[in-house]
């Protein structure tokens, strides 16, 4: 089979690069799908449209670079395309829980057409053709809860929940896309397959609980749902649950809590420091006491200590200095809402922290407020006038710019 890729030129603010360009489950988007799909494509082309594509009748599967997808959601779509032997497309029902809870937000490429949602990946048995029938996929979603609220401080009552797809399928085209590719449909997606085969397998069961016996670690630690790198130092101390997977040379210090995330290689994680539900990329640092909650860290990126991330997605290269909030909860009882082409629109998500761009060099005592981006190569120096971010920070207004430039910075309010 030969793959065609729809290059998306568009740039995502405040990475300011394409989705292909960002990391996904500890790889640039573009590996991660090529990844995926190399045991069924032999052949790889780059257009920038449907219509350059040559009329050779060979097996053809076209997608859009910006599309997250593992090798579950690409099996099953493969498998029964082939089985249909017809030109078709993925669909998704319009009651498909995940889609229309998570992937419907804030983007372009899931949308609806007649009484399903379309997107842009095909499958062609022989050749491209003009005539492509919906292919309607299951996320298979299962509901997730994550928080426990006190009902006296929030009109949701109980449990917060995401309906986290166990074949996932999203099209990033804003930054609060990282994290619902990289954590809901990510570790979280990896999660629920656990629990799913636990639930339908006692063999499976078996097989944790006799690792973990053998091991004597508590099930979710076992080597079963743990799974740790060439030449890693870990101390004894350290919590480490699944499931999670750590890379090679990673240290992980005294009283550290790692729990159901993805780890890269070369990664410093000093004592006391708690990551949840979280995916840190190659070479990063976290110094004592840096926490991270369903948050996403770019390579070569450092958060110091004291300093805790939630629902928050940070770009490579980026310092964030000690004792920094990133506040993921609002406080008026208003659906959170970030900026998407020039106008507000809703997230989709009950909570929601904000966004750091690469390159960017945050100093202490810094108040975020949620859902705020800060655009790549921003430096950015709390004072007694300046230090909550209650807006999105360009690099017009940085410390930097200002410094070059001579003008004092004044960060733009935009639209409420």
């Amino acid at each position: 089979m030969r793959k065609i890729i729809l290059r998306d030129r568009r740039k995502i603010f405040p990475f300011n690069e394409p989705a292909r360009d960002l990391r996904v489950l500890n790889k640039p988007l573009w590996l991660y799908q090529r990844d995926v799909l190399a045991r069924y494509t032999a052949e790889e082309r780059e257009v920038a449209s449907l219509a350059e594509i040559d009329s050779r009748r060979v097996e053809t599967l076209v997608y859009r670079d910006n599309l997250f997808f593992d090798h579950f959601f690409l099996d099953e779509f493969i498998r029964r395309a082939r089985e249909l032997g017809k030109s078709c497309r993925v669909a998704f029902a319009l009651d498909d829980r995940a889609i229309t809870a998570h992937a419907i937000h804030m983007q372009r490429g899931i949308r609806r057409e007649g009484d399903v949602y379309v997107a842009d990946m095909w499958y062609f048995p022989h050749g491209v053709e003009a005539n492509m029938r919906p292919l309607v996929m299951d996320t298979e979603a299962r509901e997730v809860g994550y928080y426990h609220v006190p009902t006296h401080m929030s009109d949701k009552k109980g449990d917060l929940v995401y309906q986290v797809p166990t074949k996932p399928f999203c099209s990033i085209e804003h930054w609060v896309h990282t994290i619902t590719a990289n954590v809901i449909f990510g570790v979280f997606a990896e999660g629920a397959r656990l629990e799913r085969d636990i639930e339908h397998s006692a063999g499976k069961l078996l097989k944790i609980l006799w690792r973990a016996v053998l091991e004597r670690k508590q099930v979710l630690s076992s080597s079963q749902v743990v799974h740790i790198g060439q030449d890693c130092n870990i101390d004894p101390s350290a919590i480490i649950q699944g499931p999670t997977r750590i890379g090679d040379n990673v240290t992980v210090g005294p009283g550290a809590v790692i729990c159901a995330s993805v780890i890269g290689d070369n990664v410093d994680i000093a004592q006391g420091s708690q990551i949840l539900l979280s995916m840190v990329s190659d070479r990063c640092f976290l110094p004592f006491r840096a926490s991270l909650f369903m948050s996403v860290m770019m390579e070569d990126s450092m958060v110091a200590q004291n300093t805790c991330l939630q629902f928050c997605s940070i770009g490579r290269n980026t310092f964030i200095g000690a004792g920094n909030t990133f506040t993921d909860f609002n406080l008026v009882s208003k659906p959170i809402r970030a900026m998407c082409d020039g106008r507000l629109e809703e997230t989709g998500m009950p909570v929601l922290g904000g966004c750091i761009g690469h390159n960017c060099f945050i100093g202490s005592g810094m108040v975020v407020y949620p859902a705020r981006a800060i655009e790549s190569d921003v430096v950015l120096l709390a004072s007694a006038k300046k230090h909550i971010i209650d807006r999105n920070v360009y690099y017009e207004d940085s410390d930097h710019f200002a410094i070059e430039s001579g003008v004092e910075s004044h960060p733009r309010m935009y639209p409420r």
